[in-house]
């Protein structure tokens, strides 16, 4: 615990005086993956903020090519980094200034021993919903930290925008085949990114799947309310202050948000 407690402690204070550092303390750097959840929950404990929902980071081949990652990594979106369609969000602090436009789907689920199915998880799913992540990190170089430092560093969590419910007719057979297309305006100009389900690890779905059982494993369960955002669609999508995005899905919905200081 004096080692889970250290390395909170150390990725808290470097976001206090909105820093970043090469690398955690040698004696603190988690040794396991279960350590690196157990950071995050301390960590979350020491902001004082609840869990609202949770993130998939690196769903993508392009996604873990950021992050020089081999697979996906879980992390919590605490409630005061949450906001709603079309608000103004803060790049403030924020070290990667990316927006992930993503697919997030709402679950209860407990842990257990046998894993998931993907029917196990679809049959807790009560909405469908579309996101746009703001990332960022404690590390001078996201690329050399590693995947126990990065799901300490909260899979890179940040800020995220959630938007309504779906309220159109959908089937989760059809999500990866949605396609995203994300316009961006602002002082640097207008910009156009695509994106498709697919690209989450191949379904959205299994992503959620693969994340009901990656927390499962470590006693950690999905409580009603709970969202979770499977993973980015595109390529990430550089923003900076005066921008605004707008992300669509399809006919499904669409997501906005603005960037401010």
């Amino acid at each position: 615990m004096e080692k889970i407690e250290r390395c909170a402690t150390a990725l808290r204070q470097t976001f206090l005086r909105n820093s970043v550092i090469d690398a955690l303390p040698a004696e603190a750097v988690p040794a396991t993956r279960a350590e690196a959840y157990a950071v995050q929950t301390r960590y979350a404990e020491l902001e004082g903020q609840p869990t609202v929902g949770w993130k998939i980071a690196a769903t993508s081949q392009a996604g873990q090519r950021h992050i020089n990652v081999d697979g996906p990594l879980g992390g919590r979106v605490l409630s005061d980094r949450a906001h709603a369609d079309g608000d103004a969000v803060s790049l403030n602090g924020n070290t990667m200034c990316l927006a992930e436009p993503e697919f997030v789907l709402g679950s209860a689920l407990a842990p257990r021993t046998n894993p998931y199915t993907l029917d196990d998880v679809l049959e807790a799913v009560t909405a469908l919903h579309f996101g746009i992540e703001l990332p960022s990190t404690r590390f001078t170089d996201v690329t050399a930290a590693g995947a126990l430092q990065l799901i300490a560093d909260n899979a890179c969590g940040h800020r995220f925008v959630l938007g309504s419910a779906v309220k159109t007719t959908w089937a989760p057979a059809d999500l990866a085949a949605v396609s995203m297309t994300a316009d961006v305006d602002g002082p640097s100009g207008h910009r156009t990114s695509e994106g498709v389900g697919k690209n989450v690890l191949g379904d959205p779905v299994a992503a959620l799947t693969w994340l009901v059982n990656e927390l499962s494993a470590i006693d950690i369960g999905l409580v009603p309310g709970d969202f979770i955002t499977t993973g980015t669609c595109s390529e990430p999508i550089p923003v900076e202050p005066g921008d605004s995005l707008s992300a669509r899905f399809d006919d499904l919905g669409v997501v906005t948000c603005t960037f401010v200081d």
